[in-house]
């Protein structure tokens, strides 16, 4: 019989344990395929989504905050800016272009954020790609219409034609109905990014809708700011975060989003430790599992050695055997990845707009299920090293 022989055999044999254990294994691979991917993705998704801008220019408050507010759509407003502001930034000499945004009001918990028709003719969301309609048109300056991002229009069962009352506030209270009534005449092509999870509308609808604050009318929430250069960026962050004192330029946008990586960078460590640990386990368990089983093969190993198996035949079927168990989980491990990587995706695009790909190339699916096959390997030293020594005429003699 050959190596490979003796192995399939054991397996089939000890069916049972070699699932569980492989389980486990498929477990600890997956998981830590997951975190790592998940979190290099979303580093690089959230840092690569700008939506086209440079930086934000809001009311004094944190950066990170503004950011996610004002490209995001997360967070609250930290409060607004006089349209006097936008005028001096826009025409400010290292400016190419600036965009005011307006929020304060949603429809089923989606975002409507004012703005001007801008964000479509001018705006590249990448180089040489701006925003395109799906369906429909652009809305028009002054007048109750809305232009609906790609996942909000799925999840909304909105279209074009369609019309709706926005309500009140960022969450979502079917007691704040606004009178207003909005007429969607388009829907924006998918871009990945999180404009597809808004509905923009006009910027002087969201000011001048009832309810809203008189002051409303003069002011925005933020501006979305285009760079000619990075001089210009250190120019705007002297003029207005050291010099200034009552606005805050955030920028670069891709800087302050790496702040957010850096605040949940622990937990990300905290989930690859616990997949290594459960490999650890699982590891353990393939020791364990094989180790025992010595006993109940020491006749089956004394036949083989008196068949001709040299005892590095033997030492080397066990290494084989653990090692292929945990090629089996790490192997399995591959779906595990799979299932929690498209979960989280799933997760991250219904919540913030940004796309994760689970089969996008990174080196963790080759480097971990590796180690977790050498790790199992390793394991099964120690019962290799008892299936080494056994003693072939003690477990040749029948037992009475």
């Amino acid at each position: 019989m050959t190596l490979a022989h003796i192995v399939a055999k054991s397996l089939r044999q000890h069916m049972l344990s070699t699932i569980v254990t492989a389980l486990g294994i498929a477990l600890a691979t997956g998981l830590l395929m997951a975190v790592w991917v998940v979190k290099s993705q979303s580093n690089k998704s959230f840092t690569g989504v700008a939506g086209g801008f440079d930086a934000v220019l809001g009311a004094r408050s944190a950066k990170l905050q503004l950011v996610l507010n004002s490209i995001f759509h997360l967070e609250d407003s930290p409060g607004n800016v006089a349209w006097a502001d936008f005028e001096e930034i826009r025409k400010h000499p290292a400016v190419m272009f600036a965009l005011p945004v307006a929020v304060g009001d949603n429809y089923r918990g989606f975002r409507l954020v004012g703005t001007t028709t801008n964000l479509f003719t001018e705006v590249e969301i990448s180089a040489g790609h701006k925003h395109k309609m799906s369906a429909g048109r652009a809305f028009n300056a002054g007048f109750a219409e809305a232009v609906v991002g790609s996942f909000a229009s799925q999840q909304l069962g909105l279209k074009v034609g369609d019309k709706f009352h926005p309500y009140h506030g960022l969450l979502y209270d079917e007691k704040q109905q606004h009178a207003e009534t909005y007429v969607v005449t388009g829907i924006l092509a998918p871009s990945n990014t999180p404009a597809d999870r808004v509905i923009w509308i006009p910027l002087e609808g969201l000011q001048n809708m009832k309810g809203h604050a008189a002051q409303a009318a003069s002011e925005i929430s933020s501006v979305l700011v285009k760079l000619r250069s990075a001089m210009a960026g250190k120019q705007l962050d002297t003029l207005y975060n050291k010099q200034g004192t009552r606005l805050t330029f955030a920028w670069p946008v891709a800087q302050v989003i790496s702040q957010l990586f850096e605040k949940l960078g622990w937990f990300d460590r905290v989930l690859a430790l616990i997949a290594w640990l459960v490999a650890l386990v699982a590891s353990a368990s393939i020791l364990v599992s094989l180790y025992n089983s010595m006993n109940e093969r020491r006749r089956e190993i004394a036949i083989l050695r008196a068949l001709g198996a040299r005892r590095a035949d033997i030492f080397g079927a066990v290494i084989l055997e653990s090692s292929a168990i945990a090629t089996i989980g790490a192997l399995a491990g591959f779906a595990v990845y799979f299932v929690i990587v498209s979960a989280a995706a799933a997760i991250i695009r219904a919540q913030v707009g940004v796309v994760i790909n689970p089969w996008a190339g990174d080196a963790v699916l080759l480097w971990a299920p590796a180690g977790i096959i050498a790790m199992g390997a390793f394991a099964g030293i120690v019962p290799a090293v008892k299936a080494y020594r056994t003693d072939v005429a003690e477990n040749l003699v029948p037992h009475s």
